[in-house]
């Protein structure tokens, strides 16, 4: 029976992934294998010496000690594009609550309680409706930094609606490169980027590469007017530079679903309270995608979506029983261990090895069960970090 402790409010679709049978889910158990969580912060606090596994149903780690826990060799999993569409449309709501007279017109018209009479109030609106006209979004063009799981869905959504797409992103996957339309044109640089774009989109994780990515000097290029979203990380945006730009009329307007106290009561800011994400849908297909990881992981020992380890799938071969260890990104520990294998007669019949930054995971699917001695073995090898029978 495997044990996953929950944390915050997990969707029931997602806990309903785990099968009854095999697993026993809580937000109290004891000793468990695996933390399912949201925005738990797991900072600082005790690491049970069964935890091998923790899942962030969202995008974000930055309440996971993720450096530390690798060093435990406990893998981190997050839910990369499982909330996607439900930031796309805020996004696609944000260009318009910036463009349009939507928010000043709305609160024009809660204003006008005194008049009891329809006909009248018609008029009055027909009237001042000139000081809430805006613009269209067809036809401008949205620079989108960070192209992505959300940012090549923004890309699309962005197309069809008319509008001309340009993209910058130096980390660019060939995953992400297969998904990203032929009509995005690609910058080679985030100055470049800004001076070209009506709108600026930011889709990049918080890192320290990403930390304040969008400061001063770059502020500099933006084209007069253009309209800033941010609907990825607070730390990406120096606060301060933003409000310089709207000061000096640099920028239009600023979008945000981090919002600070100095914006609040700028006509020039639309701030929401970090609602990106927060859709029935999203946080269904966050826990859906975190359940199934850890189910992989647990039963198979494959890695999919990991923030901290590389990812290593491998098919099991029916009848055969599989050693996963972590160790140390350096040479010679593959080779230690299948020496332990060949000294103690374990036939091996298929393995993968790969490696991230200063880490490294190997799968070896195993001819019969081997006993605890060998476990113990491979445990003790120079340089493993953790190492399981499956």
């Amino acid at each position: 029976m495997f044990k996953v402790r929950t944390y915050n409010q997990i969707s029931v679709k997602g806990l309903e992934q785990f099968p009854r049978q095999r697993y026993d889910v809580g937000s109290d158990i004891g000793l468990p294998e695996a933390y399912m969580l949201r925005s738990q912060k797991l900072h600082g606090l005790d690491v049970p010496q069964s935890l091998l596994a923790v899942a962030r149903a969202g995008a974000g780690v930055n309440n996971v000690p993720v450096a530390e826990y690798g060093k435990q060799g406990i893998v981190v999993f997050n839910t990369p594009g499982a909330n996607a569409n439900a930031v796309k449309e805020l996004v696609m709501a944000g260009m318009l609550l910036a463009t349009r007279g939507i928010l000043s017109g709305i609160a024009y018209v809660q204003t006008l309680t005194h008049i009891s009479d329809a006909a009248e109030m018609s008029a009055l609106l027909e009237k001042e409706k000139a000081r809430f006209a805006g613009g269209e979004v067809k036809g401008k063009t949205l620079g989108i930094v960070g192209l992505g799981a959300i940012g090549s869905m923004v890309a699309d959504m962005a197309l069809a609606m008319g509008m001309k797409v340009v993209g910058f992103d130096p980390a660019l996957s060939i995953d992400a490169a297969w998904r990203l339309s032929n009509a995005v044109t690609r910058m080679e640089n985030l100055p470049s980027l800004l001076a070209r774009s009506d709108y600026v989109s930011l889709h990049v994780p918080a890192m320290d590469a990403t930390r304040h990515m969008i400061n001063d000097e770059v502020l500099g290029s933006i084209r007069r007017g253009a309209i800033l979203l941010n609907f990825a990380r607070e730390t990406i945006v120096d606060p301060a530079a933003v409000l310089r730009s709207l000061d000096q009329g640099k920028m239009g307007r600023y979008v945000c679903d981090f919002p600070e106290p100095a914006m609040l009561g700028r006509a020039d800011v639309v701030a929401m309270p970090h609602i990106g994400a927060s859709t029935e849908e999203s946080e269904e297909n966050c826990a859906v995608m975190a359940a199934n990881q850890i189910m992989d992981y647990l039963e198979n020992g494959n890695i999919v979506n990991s923030v901290n380890f590389p990812a290593v799938s491998m098919a099991r071969t029916t009848g055969t029983s599989r050693i996963t260890f972590s160790n140390d990104n350096v040479s010679g520990v593959l080779g230690n261990v299948l020496s332990i294998l060949a000294e103690r007669k374990v036939n091996v019949i298929d393995m993968m090895n790969k490696s991230r930054a200063e880490l490294a995971y190997n799968i070896i699917d195993v001819e019969n069960a081997p006993d605890q001695s060998v476990l113990s073995a491979i445990e003790a090898a120079p340089h493993v970090i953790r190492a399981r029978v499956i």
